[in-house]
């Protein structure tokens, strides 16, 4: 795992609105980062600034630990959230033309074209106009254009947006073997529970500020509540009346309940074995959804 894009204290202004405030996050080689945060929120111009699309007002941004050049951009694949393929050529042409644009030789880019639109279940479409496809088709064969010249970074704005769940899987997968080849990966979604899913790294962005970045697993423990899920031989009504304890949730001889401040999990159990048998005593961890939640308050 090495670092590959470093987003160091990036800031951005629109004339007097300010839009990015100090954003730093790092992307590495091999892996999948989410970048989340709700309309607004500074995504799709951090993307453009990484992409040179826009340039900071203030802060940097490096590949592989220098500034980026025109060549290094030539190894990015990028997707925008608005649709940006020609509607009258047709799908395979359009690829193979992108293709050669990032310098590849006519028949690569065509064998590329031809594996990409196979892998996407995009087939049967390649001879068809961008225009005559379905939204849908159109976010498949949009996806295909930025992978052609296999990219070591991938930029994805949104690469979800309009599919159906046999297409979301098909993208997933896709996305799983480029950074299992040593792709970077960053992409943004609203589908909070995709992005839980399919990233490894996580950035979570609001108000154009960097609220919480690192490691899917280590900000879930971060931010793991005083939360645990208890399973008893009987009725677990008696944590009602516990010390210290809020009952969340109650079936049978399953619950859920909170600790207040300074409580004590193991005081907790004791109480449970002394009632009987404990079948599981774990934490609960937040979802993803509970974690932006959480940040962005």
């Amino acid at each position: 795992m090495t670092t590959v894009l470093n987003v160091d204290a990036v800031s951005r202004s629109f004339g007097e609105r300010r839009v990015l405030k100090d954003v730093s996050f790092t992307v590495d080689s091999g892996r999948l980062t989410g970048f989340v945060g709700a309309n607004g929120a500074g995504k799709t111009t951090t993307m453009r600034i990484v992409l040179g699309v826009l340039a900071a007002d203030t802060g940097a941004v490096t590949w592989r630990g220098a500034p980026i050049t025109r060549a290094d951009r030539q190894r990015f694949g990028y997707m925008p959230e608005e649709r940006g393929l020609y509607p009258k050529m047709t799908v395979a042409e359009q690829i193979v033309y992108l293709g050669r644009l990032h310098g590849i030789g006519v028949a690569d880019a065509r064998r590329r074209t031809t594996a990409l639109l196979e892998r996407l279940e995009l087939a049967e479409r390649g001879n068809d106009p961008v225009e005559k496809l379905s939204l849908g088709n159109q976010q498949r064969a949009q996806i295909a254009a930025a992978l052609v010249h296999d990219p070591e970074l991938l930029v994805l704005d949104e690469p979800f947006s309009g599919l159906d769940p046999i297409a979301i899987e098909t993208v997933l997968a896709v996305l799983r073997e480029r950074a299992r080849a040593g792709a970077a990966v960053l992409f943004s979604s609203h589908q909070l529970e995709l992005v839980e899913r399919l990233c490894d790294d996580l950035v979570i962005i609001a108000d154009g500020t960097i609220r919480a970045a690192g490691p899917r697993a280590r900000l879930r423990d971060q931010y793991t509540l005083p939360r645990f899920r208890i399973e008893v031989d009987s009725d677990a009504g008696w944590l009602r009346d516990e010390p210290g304890v809020t009952l969340l949730e109650l079936d049978g001889r399953r619950a859920v309940v909170d600790l207040d401040p300074g409580a004590d999990e193991q005081a907790l159990l004791h109480a449970a074995l002394a009632r009987g048998p404990v079948r599981a005593f774990a934490p609960v961890r937040p979802s993803l959804a509970e974690i932006f939640r959480e940040v962005i308050q």
